[in-house]
């Protein structure tokens, strides 16, 4: 059996030949992974927006009742101690014409 030796030319074009098509291959899968990667990312990010969206729903819920009129009364007088001004002692203030009674 005779083997046919390989001249130089050959040998480097087929070695050059293998690293472009290596190098295609990596870029390739490397692309896939980064592609895939950046979905996970993007789906976590989106469930936590939607979970911050949820969080400041709850957040006005309690605040809207905790700004409510009647509960700022209730705790202004239970807790603070407070009790509704007296109409001879409210001043109105006109910026123009100075300040004046009710």
């Amino acid at each position: 059996m005779i083997q046919k030796k390989f001249s130089r030319k050959e040998v480097v074009l087929g070695i050059s030949l293998a690293v472009i098509v290596i190098f295609v291959l990596s870029f390739y899968i490397w692309h896939q992974v980064e592609s895939i990667r950046l979905g996970y990312n993007a789906r976590k990010q989106e469930s936590e927006i939607q979970q911050l969206k949820k969080d400041i729903e709850k957040l006005e819920t309690i605040k809207s009742s905790l700004l409510s009129l009647e509960k700022v009364e209730r705790i202004a007088i239970r807790d603070l101690h407070m009790r509704p001004a007296d109409q001879s002692r409210i001043f109105f203030f006109d910026f123009e014409a100075g300040i004046r009674e009710k």
